[in-house]
């Protein structure tokens, strides 16, 4: 009855942590990341806005130009910069690249000052692109949802983020 338990105890464990992240992939390490270009994931350009962490979140994201896509967020919360992120999509050799820094509502970064995270491409569809961790979705022309997974205590949790076009 003891080794029942512990057998699903640990299934349950696997099963929860499985569907909580239904929506994003991991990189493989080892693996390669498929051929992709800027025009594959262009339709991410735009002026965004959403609610999250109890706030009001803003996205903005230049069209390709220059070999990448550059991006901008902020969460806004009882009328306050929460943090901002910046970073882009970057086209590198045959594939693509999302990196991204964040940074403090006074603009004191999170990351040292060299240092990014980076998210290799693991799969492009016609409307989502999964980098390691972070999946962009396209319902329409004025509506994305973005999954990222955040660690939090050593828990991963799947974070959806839903945009409408400004």
């Amino acid at each position: 009855m003891k080794l029942f338990v512990s057998v699903f105890a640990i299934l349950f464990f696997i099963t929860i942590n499985c569907s909580a992240q239904e929506n994003t992939l991991k990189f493989i390490d080892g693996s390669t990341s498929p051929s992709a270009t800027l025009q594959d994931v262009s339709w991410i350009s735009g002026s965004w806005k959403g609610e999250a962490f109890g706030g009001i979140t803003e996205e903005i994201w230049s069209p390709p130009l220059g070999d990448s896509m550059m991006f901008s967020f902020k969460l806004v919360a009882d009328n306050k910069v929460v943090f901002y992120e910046l970073g882009g999509i970057r086209q590198v050799d045959d594939t693509l690249i999302f990196q991204l820094k964040h940074f403090e509502n006074d603009f004191k970064g999170w990351e040292e000052k060299d240092e990014t995270i980076d998210a290799k491409l693991v799969k492009i569809e016609e409307n989502r692109v999964y980098f390691d961790q972070f999946t962009f979705e396209k319902i329409n022309e004025n509506e994305i949802n973005i999954y990222v997974v955040v660690e939090d205590n050593g828990k991963a949790e799947e974070i959806k983020f839903t945009y409408k076009r400004e």
